[in-house]
């Protein structure tokens, strides 16, 4: 499986309707609905914001919804090529303001297709890799080489605080977790504090 990597957004026009694919990446349902709540703040005049999510190492958690569309003709064709994808951790919202022309059944599922096969031509994602979640707290002298150390071992650095003391947090492959241990351990003569913990 693969996770995406950034956010994306495509929009197609069918018969005047617009149709704009939002890609977000979302590990658990709850963070699929605030997104959802946000594309609504984002979009208060759209006729619809249909969506369909999956999350979890299998996949094996998803949702959808029509939002008013006939049943079947929009939150299933966007869950469709979600699963067709083997992209977990996505949400795909699809917006649309409708252009005045009724495209019926067969219309609204190509369309709801299309917007989403779209959106996900253009997703950069990254496989799906167990990961620790890490803090590290460091004097400032070794705020380069303990940073160049982290990121030659495929860390990804979310954050950073300068005060009395450096402290970076962000993730990195479980596979690397005692591997960056150690060498920070070596760097610094045990004068760096490092604390991992499971990612989701």
């Amino acid at each position: 499986m693969r996770i995406p990597t950034r956010k994306a957004k495509r929009e197609i026009e069918i018969k005047k309707s617009r149709f704009i694919a939002l890609a977000r990446g979302v590990d658990t349902p709850d963070k699929a609905k605030n997104e959802i709540k946000a594309a609504w703040q984002e979009h208060p005049q759209a006729t619809h914001i249909v969506y369909a999510y999956q999350v979890g190492k299998t996949a094996d958690v998803f949702g959808l919804s029509d939002d008013g569309e006939p049943h079947g003709t929009a939150g299933r064709p966007v869950l469709e090529v979600l699963k067709g994808s083997g992209i977990t951790n996505l949400l795909i919202m699809v917006v649309r303001y409708f252009g005045g022309t009724k495209l019926g059944t067969g219309g609204l599922v190509k369309a709801y297709t299309a917007a989403t096969q779209e959106v996900l031509s253009i997703l950069p994602t990254e496989e799906l890799i167990d990961k620790y979640n890490f803090q590290v707290k460091l004097p400032y002298a070794l705020y380069e080489p303990a940073r160049m150390l982290l990121e030659s071992h495929s860390a990804h650095i979310e954050k950073e605080e300068f005060l009395t003391e450096v402290k970076l947090s962000g993730t990195l492959p479980q596979s690397e977790g005692k591997i960056i241990h150690t060498a920070l351990m070596e760097l610094s003569a045990g004068k760096i504090e490092v604390e991992l913990s499971d990612s989701r």
